[in-house]
């Protein structure tokens, strides 16, 4: 049976955001009693559900907090070998491309295009990372997006082997422009109006291979969460929500949030950051239990203080979980953040997400992925 606790907690949050008003339509939400999800797996039921769908991001480069650092130049060459050890036979891959920054214009659309192209003639899924990031003359201005978002689907949409656009990034987190859009003016009306066209021109040209989603970073403050739940659901409305066709989930436990974890704790870090998001959060935009949940974003950095066989541990442990519970939650994709570090060299933990070092070298986790994909993961589909 699914917890009480955390059915309560939903309530008294929809209670709470019922009257919550958008940003510069009102007054300011209330700050909501928190609503946890469920704060461990004990007691959590795993329900049987489909195999999940793995991927990864092969880029190599992270947007960061703090000092820009260098990226270790990147070997298409060695990222292919790599992803070729990785990928188990008969079973698909999906390649998550990141950074596909608006800001960028045409340079970036012919260079993602390329990337995109190249990765799915080597026989991988792919799915973009859809960046509002705006330079100063496009902050704000949601017509000119939306003309971008709709000439992204259009072309991209014609290969089936691009099956995903997440428009915009971590709206939610709003002090880390580099890695997240939440930073920019427009950036929540970039998503919502975003989400709709792109699911629009989807449908027109009948791209059904192609899903449209947003994400969630795991998490931010009460008053931010409560604003940004009702400004999806006030400004979204019943078009925003048919137009969604997933959730994603960006959660680093023992990273970000929460900031330390004992020794095996991402397991309940994973199930804690699932529930809240299914249970507390989704609900008020509109969103029910039928919207599957991609873990977009989950990774477990090693460099000063943090071993390699840590992180290993980590990546069993989060991956057993989103595996376990994956009927319980209605999750149905994970992608690993990420294929290999921005920079070895780095101080910066920030840096050192890779399963490989920029040297191409794999750490401990490389193998541990390549065995639970091909243990875990749904046969078909690429």
């Amino acid at each position: 049976m699914r917890r009480a606790h955390r059915v309560v907690g939903a309530a008294v949050l929809l209670g709470v955001l019922t009257g919550a008003m958008a940003p510069g339509q009102g007054a300011p939400a209330q700050v909501p009693q928190p609503c946890l999800g469920d704060p461990s797996a004990q007691g959590v039921q795993a329900l049987p559900g489909p195999r999940v769908r793995f991927g990864l991001t092969p880029a190599g480069e992270a947007g960061a907090l703090g000092p820009v650092v260098p990226v270790t130049p990147i070997s298409r060459e060695r990222t292919l070998a790599a992803l070729a050890r990785l990928k188990a036979p008969g079973r698909p891959l999906v390649l998550r491309l990141n950074r596909f920054f608006w800001s960028e214009r045409s340079a970036g659309f012919r260079r993602f295009l390329r990337r995109a192209r190249g990765y799915a003639h080597s026989g991988y899924l792919v799915e973009l990372q859809l960046r509002y990031h705006p330079d100063e003359r496009q902050e704000g201005d949601i017509p000119r997006w939306l003309r971008w978002v709709r000439n992204v689907v259009r072309t991209f949409g014609r290969s089936r082997r691009i099956i995903g656009i997440q428009v915009a990034n971590e709206v939610n987190f709003t002090i880390s422009p580099d890695s997240s859009d939440g930073a920019y003016d427009g950036a929540r009306k970039a998503l919502v109006r975003g989400v709709i066209a792109a699911k629009a021109v989807a449908r027109r040209r009948g791209y059904d291979h192609l899903t449209v989603g947003f994400n969630w970073f795991y998490r931010t403050d009460p008053q931010n969460e409560a604003s940004f739940w009702a400004y999806l659901r006030d400004e979204g409305g019943p078009r925003f929500r048919r137009s969604v066709d997933w959730v994603g989930l960006d959660a680093y436990p023992g990273t970000f949030f929460p900031p330390a974890e004992y020794p095996g704790g991402e397991r309940d870090g994973m199930v804690a950051a699932i529930s809240t998001l299914r249970e507390c959060f989704m609900p008020i935009a509109g969103l029910g239990a039928r919207v599957p949940i991609h873990v977009e974003e989950n990774g477990w950095p090693t460099g000063t203080g943090r071993s390699e066989a840590a992180q290993e541990r980590a990546l069993r442990a989060m991956v057993g979980a989103v595996h376990e519970f994956r009927g319980t939650y209605n999750v149905t994709d994970y992608r690993w953040f990420d294929l290999r570090d921005h920079n070895t060299s780095s101080a910066n933990f920030q840096h050192h997400y890779g399963l490989l070092r920029d040297d191409y070298s794999p750490k401990p986790a490389f193998a541990a992925y390549r065995t639970l994909i091909a243990r875990l993961a749904g046969r078909g589909g690429g």
